[in-house]
């Protein structure tokens, strides 16, 4: 067992001092064992102080720079001439939230709805309801006793920092971004008098890690490519926008909030105390995220990480839940794969809860992978971890494995093709010679998918099932429907399920993935739809790693509303599914056939 401690002498090596007296007694430095930071600081005597960063961007037209307010909680060594790292959280929901109404999404396609469904967001992670009082997170004392100071930022428009929300776009980011820049004498700070605040406490290597939108900022600075961002741990996180209030085109909800969008929850953070400022800039998001056609647009260009996923330096240890409808798991997969291809360091956790952190699922092994991390990217210690498995998975059994990387390398494509009968229990083959039948469904968007996939006949779904599996099959990665609908309306939504079968007959919605038809040719354009034409609609499913047990059937559902997360009209839109020009593409590890 090796075990480091960098005293005064070894702390010159890699946590440079600057204006320590002569005379000052020297600080305690961290020590890591086996390649982690070791509890050696006391977190009861921290020091915290509250300041201001100043971010070079005016996104409430006031004619200042916006400010961001910082917590600052660091070991008490640093006023002693200790410097040490920063794990750094930024956070529109520190402030709580206003209870806002949702859209109503009971209401034809391509008609403006009136305000209705309301639904109160609850903020994921900490929060505080009250400006005055002191931020907490469940990570502080963890942090703060193996040497990391821990920097709390209010996101513009919330709290007391002044600005705008805008619901991921570009002042955010910088916003974020400039606590990064004050962290390393790049940006100025003060206090709440008015005094200079300089970070001179600390190295300049900066670690961001949060839940949910506190996930989704370090995702956004980490793109901007700043300087010090060394490591970011982005949890059930977003990485691109458009994805998480659409889908190809369709207004698809984040799942638990019908009827939310980029306004919405715009309002719900906006919690700086005059709201005045930024009326008119919430009202231009209700205006330009446009929920009439669904379409990709340059609002929702700006709200795309993914743009410019070549500036990342940051090492990236991603978490998501297999079971999280709220930011679906694409939002991980997306972002992991663009990464993965561009050599950023990186490493994925998929758990089999929702959207949580995993803390509370795996707590011991959770904190030894994130202390690993830090201590690799932020104090640098050669510990290893850049060369370990990439890819850690929970199972439905509750187990966890190890794999080299994420999708399954194994993965092959496989092609299913759907065979008459849909309409109650249909096949599934992977025989290539078509069958020529067309098989239609009404919508009826009162009906819950899980309720229509889990029906033995209904005339609202097309339903399709494999045989009973010799052996176990593992799909990893993403499922891909590629449908020949007609429609009997100019505007419709398709939905696409993959679904389990147990021997008792019973089926449980494993993916599933949304798409407009208008929006067949591309996502930024819509093109009219003539009834009783057939087009080639292509359903990408949320991205998944999922293991089929022997005697299960793997099942394909087609519907057209998704009543928990697509617009619902009124009943009573024809769909026909040509199967012939039917298939069903899956990442699949083990055999169906």
């Amino acid at each position: 067992m090796r075990r480091v401690r960098m005293g005064l002498l070894a702390a010159l090596c890699v946590l440079p001092l600057s204006g320590l007296p002569a005379a000052a007694q020297p600080p305690q430095g961290p020590v890591f064992e086996d390649g982690e930071a070791q509890p050696v600081f006391d977190p009861a005597q921290a020091v915290r102080e509250d300041l201001f960063v100043t971010a070079p961007v005016d996104s409430d037209h006031d004619g200042q720079d916006d400010r961001v307010h910082v917590q600052v909680v660091r070991p008490k060594e640093t006023d002693r001439g200790l410097r040490v790292p920063v794990v750094y959280q930024a956070s529109p929901y520190f402030s709580g939230g206003n209870d806002v109404p949702n859209h109503n999404v009971d209401t034809e396609l391509h008609v403006p709805e009136q305000p209705g469904h309301r639904s109160l967001r609850t903020a994921a992670g900490d929060q505080r309801m009250s400006a005055a009082a002191d931020i907490r997170w469940g990570y502080e004392e963890y942090l703060l006793s193996r040497g990391y100071a821990v920097v709390y930022g209010e996101s513009l428009g919330t709290g007391e920092s002044t600005g705008c929300p805008t619901t991921g776009a570009e002042n955010e980011t910088i916003g974020a971004k400039s606590v990064v820049d004050w962290l390393n004498s790049r940006a100025p700070g003060h206090d709440a008098g008015g005094a200079p605040a300089k970070a001179d406490w600390a190295t300049g290597k900066v670690g961001m890690m949060g839940v949910s939108y506190n996930g989704t900022l370090p995702n956004a600075v980490a793109s901007t490519g700043v300087d010090g961002l060394e490591a970011i741990v982005p949890i059930g996180a977003i990485s691109n926008w458009y994805d998480y209030y659409r889908g190809a085109g369709a207004v698809v909800a984040p799942g638990g909030y019908q009827g939310e969008d980029a306004d919405v929850l715009a309002k719900f953070v906006h919690t700086r105390a005059d709201r005045e400022p930024c009326r008119e800039v919430i009202d231009q998001i209700t205006a330009d995220q446009d929920r009439i056609t669904g379409d990709y647009s340059p609002f929702w260009d700006e709200r795309n990480y993914l743009n410019d996923v070549d500036d990342v330096r940051a090492a990236v240890l991603a978490v998501h839940g297999l079971n999280d409808w709220n930011v679906k798991t694409g939002q991980a997969a997306q972002w992991y794969e663009a990464l993965r291809e561009r050599d950023v360091p990186h490493k994925i956790w998929w758990h089999q809860s929702g959207h949580t952190d995993p803390l509370g699922l795996r707590k011991e092994e959770w904190l030894r992978e994130l202390n690993r991390w830090f201590t690799r990217y932020l104090y640098q210690v050669p510990n290893g971890v850049e060369g370990e498995p990439r890819a850690t998975v929970q199972r439905e059994d509750g187990s966890w494995v190890e794999e080299a990387e994420w999708p399954a390398p194994q993965a092959a494509e496989a092609t299913l093709r759907p065979t008459p009968g849909g309409s109650d229990r249909g096949g599934l083959t992977t025989a290539s010679s078509p069958h020529r039948a067309v098989e239609s469904l009404r919508d009826d968007a009162t009906r819950t998918a899980e309720d229509l996939a889990a029906a033995p006949s209904s005339p609202n779904r097309l339903a399709y099932f494999g045989e009973p599996l010799a052996e176990r099959a593992r799909v990893s990665g993403t499922v891909r429907a590629s449908l020949a609908l007609a429609f009997d309306r100019p505007a419709a939504n398709v939905t696409a399920l993959l679904v389990d079968q147990a021997p008792d007959g019973s089926v449980s919605v494993v993916t599933r993935g949304w798409a407009d038809p208008q929006n067949r040719d591309a996502i930024d354009r819509t093109s009219p739809i003539e009834p009783g034409q057939t087009y080639q609609i292509e359903v990408a499913m949320q991205p998944d790693d999922y293991v089929f047990a022997p005697g299960h059937r793997l099942g394909i559902v087609v519907l057209s509303s998704d009543h928990d997360f697509t617009l619902r009209p009124k009943p009573g839109t024809g769909l026909s599914l040509e199967l012939s020009r039917t298939a069903i593409t899956l990442p699949l590890v083990g055999s169906i056939g």
